[in-house]
């Protein structure tokens, strides 16, 4: 009779950071797709762009102030993400308590501004095809920074609670490299909205 033994996995982590993570590749998976859709509304962008004589067709271009603060906030905000990141994979409570509220109010603040950014676009969304696919993109930015924002606060509010260890780590460090993805989509949309009718 052959003895068959089980092999013990009791002692294995029941979470993990990066690639060896599921929540890493469904969150590199979602970056993905949503990439491939601001990529698509950029080259919707560049399609009306090379169809129009006038760009902007009988408006001045947004105004850079609010564009520009919000380009500077959400380059800023890499740095509590990134420490926020490094102290949760350390497994470090106090410091992912502070730098994931600083990640928060970053998060507030850009929300704030992007209010004010919306005044001054000079064009609304039923103006004509300029004002449509301008307010599209940053409506469909704006729509990741807000999950992201309630996320980080769901996030930050377990953190503060028992609930604030293990994989609760993970999902802190998940957040931050999906804010990262965020950061990166507007740049190509700052440049679409506030340059390109500028300069071409």
């Amino acid at each position: 009779m052959r003895v068959v033994r089980a092999l013990d996995v009791s002692g294995l982590p029941t979470y993990a950071y990066g690639a060896r993570s599921l929540l890493w590749w469904a969150t590199l998976g979602f970056c993905a797709i949503e990439g491939t859709a601001f990529a698509l509304a950029l080259m919707g962008y560049v399609y009306l762009r090379l169809k129009a004589s006038v760009w902007p067709p009988g408006v001045p271009p947004p105004a850079l102030i609010w564009g520009t603060l919000n380009t500077a906030l959400l380059l800023g905000s890499c740095v509590p993400n990134f420490l926020a990141k490094k102290a949760a994979e350390r497994e470090e409570i106090r410091p992912v308590r502070i730098w994931l509220s600083v990640c928060l109010l970053f998060g507030v603040a850009f929300c704030g501004v992007r209010a004010l950014e919306f005044t001054a676009l000079h064009t609304s969304w039923d103006a004509d095809a300029y004002g449509s696919i301008v307010v599209a993109l940053l409506f469909l930015h704006t729509t990741h920074i807000a999950t992201d924002v309630a996320d980080t606060s769901v996030l930050t509010a377990l953190i503060f609670t028992r609930q604030g260890r293990g994989r609760r780590f993970v999902d802190v460090s998940e957040n931050a490299f999906y804010w990262y993805f965020v950061v990166l989509a507007w740049l190509p949309i700052y440049v679409m909205v506030y340059i390109v009718p500028r300069v071409w």
